[in-house]
This record gives structure tokens, C-alpha cells and sequence, in this order.
């Protein structure tokens, strides 16, 4: 086991790591393991470390890879190679490695260390949002280690960044103030503890989205096309399904009311989706597919390059109708929440419409605008809801406005045409605008700029709301988390995931540090 001759030499693979740590214990050695994100490096931090080292003979150090951390848009501050060149730049640390996983469970089962140190701020488990220092414990002890918590001065990385660097544009940063004056950490996190008992509806279009991955090759010569190349593929169940995973790990239970073609159904892949408290009640329609959207996809940016609809928009047989309207019939009064995701692709008739809106306790609708519905799709077939969620285009298509200020739509044009309390207006990377009414509209300032994919973000930001909304929570601070999962959304392809209780909570409580 040589020595390093500089901070850059200490850093290693983990794989790298764990052969050193090896050949340390059979020289009979100790060694410390310490696992962050160590975005900010501070005093906190070194007080931490040299405590640490205390432990043993030596000391190792992980940290998050960048693709993992989840603080908030604009994090890592520093990218994973200068991060892990600061850390090994300390002298009580002997290696750096970068862990290429979302935990340090990992890191314990390779590393092996004889001690794991942690800061004091998880030696109550309850206070840890992630869950994850119970795991860690096991980790480690499953290999013979033990769990060590250090006391000294601590500091939040996040909370130096939030106040004393400029990393957020003024309009955020302003925000991100006033939410901290009126302690809406505590706020949204009562909101979100009330919703935990909730049964939620989801009513809509189940849509199968297909990926094919093609490389761009040459125009060809004897035709004005493109021509790709095959490269992979990935499908996904979208539409109802897709919304009903993002609200999953919010609430208690989760019922999807959705119609499925009996023709290329896809119905094993859409059960397969579904989180363990999802459940799927499907109604069928002889003689139709399930929608398929297929996407063809430069993959190096998510780029898409073009698309193909499989499906039959014709209205549904009334046998059909009379069944989904039956189960509705049954579900609505059930549920704390209805959430209609109305893609505007038969499934929601007039008939649907209005039993949805008498039988339900809340109902909260999206209607969606695509190419399969373009001006026949409008938030004003439903003349009621108790909130409205849609985009800045979905709501200038419904008020024949191309020109209105955001903020107009929301709180004087969308209210005339449909008798709703409540509603939101996301404009993407312009963040959102809320309305409530007999109060004024309020904007919200989205919170990243960098876009990997922004398929299924609008229906992240419905489906994680519909609950908040209904449990009272003010507007302005359901927009904001519907900012952050919408923003966590646009980083994942597809619906290769989808947004869970732990990122939300991470993000929201990281901004607001």
C-alpha cells in the first residue's frame, strides 16, 4: 500500500478503496469511514473529520457522485472531482472516493470499514428525513463495524450556499426569503404529514410511451428523409399511471380508474409500474388499442426527433362509457381526492364528466393539450372543479388569448370560465403563477434550468398538489413544491422513476435552509 504524494493521489475508486482498506485491516489497522456530499467544505466539516480520525488509524472518505446529490437546483456547487480533491487536500484524510449511488449502503458492503462516523445530527433516527441511517447502522454492523456519532460545532453546507453565495437568480432568492420568514418548512411539512392518511382517485388516460433511441445518419439520396439508426428501447406506462406514482409515497393509498384497449393492451406493463400502495381498476374497450405514443430520440440530449400515435380517439361504445361511469360511481365518494388527468383521448365524455364532478369530496383536473387533441381539449368542458391545475398554453387555448400576461389568465381570465376556488399555471422555466379566490395571484420562480426531459413534469407537479390543495395548504407553498417536483421530474427520462416522499422533501427542505 503505497503512500500518496499528493492531495489528487488520495483519490481513488471505491473499488480502489476498498482494496486499500483491505490490506489496512490485515496490517491490523482501523479504519474510519465518512460519507457526504461535502458540497460546501467548512469548519463543521474539519471539526467532523479530525474527530473522526480520532477513531482509528486511518481515514477514508466518500462522497456523493453528482448525478445523486439532490439539494436543489444549481447543486453540487462544486462538481464531484473538485469535491473530491478539497476533501483529500485535509490532512486527517488518507482517501477520497466518489460513490456513483444514491446511499452509503453500498460504500459499507464494498468498504468494510471498522467504523462509520457520523454527524450529530442523525443520532436520532426519527430526525433523519431519508430513513436511511437505520440501514446504515446494519450496513456497517453486518460486517463488523460500528456506528460512531461525533459532537462539535455543526453547520448546514446548504444554508451557507442559500445565504452567502449568489447562486440563485433575485426573483428565487427573494422568494426563497419570504417562504423562510413565514417558517413555511414547518408549514409544509404539517400539510404533508396530513396527507399521509389520504385516498387518492386517479381518473384518466393510461398512455404506453415508447422511446426508441436512433442515431442521425445521413439525409438519404434518393428520398427528403432522415434517416436513423437503431440503437435501443425503452418503453414506459404513462398518462393516469405515470401521475399516480408521483403522489404514491405521499398518501395512504392510491386507485387508478383507467380504460385499457382489449388490442395491444400493454396491461402487464402497466401493472408492473405501479408502486406497492398503487392499485389499478381497468375498464376494457373491445376492438382498440391501448394509446401508444412512440418517440424517436437522439439520446445523447434526450432530443426528440419525431413521433407516432397508435390509437383510436373515436368516442367510446356506450357499454363502455356506462361501465367506467359505474365504477366512478362507486370510487369518488370514497376518496379524499379525485384527480382527473383528461388527455383528451375519449375517455372523460360529457356523461363522465358531470358524475365526476357531483359525486367527488375534492376534485382536482388537468386537461392536457397535445397533438392527438389540439382545440378540442379545454379546461372548460368541466364547469366546475375545486382546483385546476394546467399549463400557460392549455389556459391561453382556453381563454382564446394569445398575448395575456400569465397572471391575468390565472387570476381574472381561467376563474370566469370555470367556477373554481383554486388553480395553478405552470410556464416552465417561468416557474408558475397560483391563484386563490379573494386573494391575490402570486408568481413562483421555477427552480432549475437544466431539462433532460419534460415528459410527465406537469403531471408530477398535478398529482403531488391535488393532496396539499385539499388539505388547506396555502398556494403559494403548494406551487413551490410543485416547482420541485416538477424539477425533479425534468431530470429523469422518460418514467424510467418517479418522484418519491424522500427527493421532494430533500429539495424543499434544502432551498429552504
Amino acid at each position: 500500500m503505497s503512500e500518496p504524494v499528493s492531495a489528487r493521489d488520495k483519490v481513488v475508486t471505491l473499488e480502489g478503496m476498498a482494496e486499500i482498506v483491505r490490506q489496512a485491516r490485515e496490517a491490523g489497522e482501523q479504519v474510519v469511514l465518512c460519507h457526504g456530499v461535502f458540497d460546501l467544505l467548512h469548519m463543521g466539516h474539519v471539526r467532523h473529520l479530525e474527530a473522526a480520525r480520532r477513531e482509528g488509524t486511518r481515514l477514508c472518505v466518500t462522497l456523493t457522485g453528482d448525478r445523486f446529490v439532490n439539494k436543489g437546483p444549481g447543486r453540487p456547487i462544486f462538481p464531484e472531482g473538485l469535491r473530491a480533491e478539497m476533501l483529500a487536500a485535509c490532512q486527517y484524510v488518507d482517501w477520497v472516493a466518489v460513490n456513483h449511488a444514491p446511499t452509503a449502503e453500498n460504500v459499507l458492503d464494498t468498504v468494510r470499514p471498522s467504523v462509520y462516523v457520523k454527524g450529530s445530527d442523525y443520532e436520532n433516527p426519527d430526525d433523519d428525513i431519508t430513513g436511511k441511517i437505520r440501514a446504515e447502522k446494519d450496513a456497517v454492523e453486518q460486517h463488523g463495524g460500528r456506528l460512531v456519532f461525533t459532537r462539535d460545532i455543526t453547520f448546514s453546507s446548504s444554508t451557507l450556499i442559500n445565504r452567502y453565495l449568489d447562486v440563485y437568480d433575485p426573483p428565487l432568492r427573494d422568494f426563497l426569503e419570504e417562504l423562510r420568514a413565514e417558517d413555511a418548512t414547518a408549514s409544509i411539512a404539517t400539510y404533508i404529514d396530513k396527507i399521509k392518511s389520504y385516498k387518492v382517485l386517479m381518473v384518466g388516460d393510461t398512455i404506453i410511451d415508447e422511446y426508441n433511441y436512433v442515431d442521425t445518419m445521413e439525409r438519404s439520396s434518393k428520398e427528403q428523409l432522415i434517416a436513423t439508426l437503431f440503437k435501443s428501447r425503452e418503453v414506459f406506462a404513462g398518462g393516469v399511471v405515470a401521475a399516480a406514482n408521483h403522489v404514491a409515497d405521499l398518501v395512504a393509498e392510491v386507485e387508478i380508474v383507467t380504460v385499457l384497449g382489449d388490442d395491444d393492451s400493454w396491461e402487464e406493463l402497466v401493472r408492473a409500474s405501479l408502486k406497492p400502495n398503487v392499485t389499478l381498476t381497468v375498464i376494457r374497450r373491445p376492438g382498440a388499442p391501448t394509446t401508444r405514443k412512440t418517440r424517436f430520440i437522439e439520446p445523447n440530449y434526450v432530443r426528440k426527433l419525431f413521433e407516432v400515435y397508435h390509437m383510436d380517439d373515436r368516442p367510446y361504445a356506450a357499454e363502455v362509457v356506462d361501465r367506467v361511469n359505474a365504477v366512478l360511481a362507486d370510487r369518488c365518494p370514497a376518496s379524499d381526492v379525485v384527480v382527473v388527468t383528461d388527455f383528451g383521448h375519449g375517455m372523460l365524455t360529457p356523461e363522465t364528466i358531470a358524475l365526476v364532478r357531483r359525486c367527488s369530496k375534492f376534485l382536482t383536473v388537468n386537461t392536457q393539450t397535445n397533438a392527438g387533441n389540439l382545440g378540442f381539449n379545454f379546461i372548460t368542458k368541466y364547469a366546475s372543479a375545486d382546483y385546476v391545475c394546467i399549463d400557460h398554453r392549455e389556459a391561453r387555448f382556453a381563454a382564446a388569448d394569445k398575448y395575456c400576461d400569465v397572471a391575468e389568465l390565472t387570476g381574472r381570465r381561467l376563474p370566469a370560465l370555470v367556477e373554481c376556488d383554486k388553480i395553478i399555471v405552470t410556464a416552465g422555466l417561468h416557474g408558475s403563477v397560483s391563484y386563490e379566490r379573494g386573494k391575490s395571484v402570486q408568481r413562483i420562480p421555477a427552480f432549475t434550468k437544466q431539462v433532460v426531459d419534460t415528459v410527465g413534469a406537469g403531471d408530477a407537479f398535478l398529482a403531488v398538489t391535488a393532496p396539499l390543495v385539499a388539505a388547506g395548504c396555502p398556494m403559494h407553498q403548494v406551487a413551490f413544491v410543485g416547482n420541485a417536483a416538477g424539477a425533479i421530474k425534468v431530470g429523469i427520462v422518460g418514467h424510467r422513476s418517479s418522484v418519491d416522499k424522500v427527493a421532494l422533501l430533500k429539495f424543499v427542505n434544502t432551498l429552504l435552509k
